[in-house]
């Protein structure tokens, strides 16, 4: 099956460095014209610069996805620019923890509204612009394994993941009669692999005890026993919005090699033959 997106447009928000611009690059290697949106116009830039860079077409949107003044000027700009809108990737959320017990009203309130009225009205203001061309187009939120789980330390980004689990489901059933597909994916704790972001965390690495995750090995709880990568999960994402996916709707999809299947007192051994080799796609040089 070949998969191509070629002739369609793609608005990914929150194109930070890993995830959201991994997510990114794939859909520009699959074809696809992509408008990159983040809250921080340099985050957006340096995404489009990486698509470029690898022989994609990219524009620059940013904006904050919970403004819908913004909101609505930045999908105008991508239809103005490319006429179309077929494929929203809602990539934009707050990461930043805090548990329950020290999380300030203010902040959970914030990380919530970035993680769920940012997919509602971004999801809104495409669909509107999807039925009114009559494109039967494609949409996907991004939840995390920290929405299926119960993650200590960082109420708001799970309580939010969470929340658009059930929003994934509601928006299927409402865009379906205009054949407009609506579907999830979750990733989980990821490798990087863009070559801007790991020269960074070498030039700055983090303190030790800097992160929840920082004393274990992940590759050692995962039973196919590697991390998964934005190259990975952007395999997926482009298959979902292939015109092959055409009758999947108001499901997830899953990238995390087995790390949620597994029932949780099974500890995967040490000796595990690993998966395939990585099918690459970004050329930058890792520097």
């Amino acid at each position: 099956m070949d998969i191509s997106l070629e002739g369609k447009v793609a608005l990914v928000t929150g194109t930070g460095p890993n995830i959201g611009s991994g997510l990114a690059l794939m859909l520009a290697k699959y074809g696809a014209k992509v408008a990159c949106n983040d809250v921080r116009a340099e985050m957006a830039e340096a995404c489009v610069a990486r698509i470029e860079r690898n022989g994609g077409t990219a524009m620059s949107v940013p904006g904050d996805v919970t403004n819908e003044v913004e909101v609505q000027a930045y999908i105008q700009k991508v239809i103005d620019t490319w006429g179309q809108i077929d494929i929203l990737i809602n990539s934009a959320a707050m990461m930043s923890g805090g548990g329950l017990l020290e999380r300030e009203l203010k902040d959970f309130n914030r990380q919530v509204e970035v993680g769920t009225a940012g997919n509602f009205l971004n999801t809104k203001y495409v669909a509107k612009h999807m039925i009114d061309r009559g494109i039967k187009g494609s949409i996907i939120c991004i939840i995390s394994t920290a929405g299926w789980q119960g993650p200590a330390g960082n109420i708001g980004y799970a309580t939010s993941k969470g929340g658009l689990i059930q929003f994934t489901r509601a928006a299927a059933m409402d865009l379906a009669p205009y054949g407009i597909r609506v579907n999830s994916f979750t990733p989980t704790f990821t490798q990087s692999d863009n070559p801007e972001l790991l020269a960074e965390r070498r030039r700055n690495p983090r303190p030790a005890g800097s992160g929840a995750f920082t004393d274990i090995n992940p590759p050692r709880l995962i039973p196919m026993g590697e991390q998964p990568t934005p190259t990975d999960y952007g395999h997926v994402v482009a298959f979902m919005c292939s015109d092959q996916a055409r009758l999947i709707t108001g499901t997830d999809f899953r990238v995390d090699g087995g790390a949620l299947a597994k029932y949780w007192p099974y500890i995967p051994s040490e000796d595990k033959a690993g998966p395939l080799p990585l099918v690459k796609i970004d050329v930058t040089e890792d520097e």
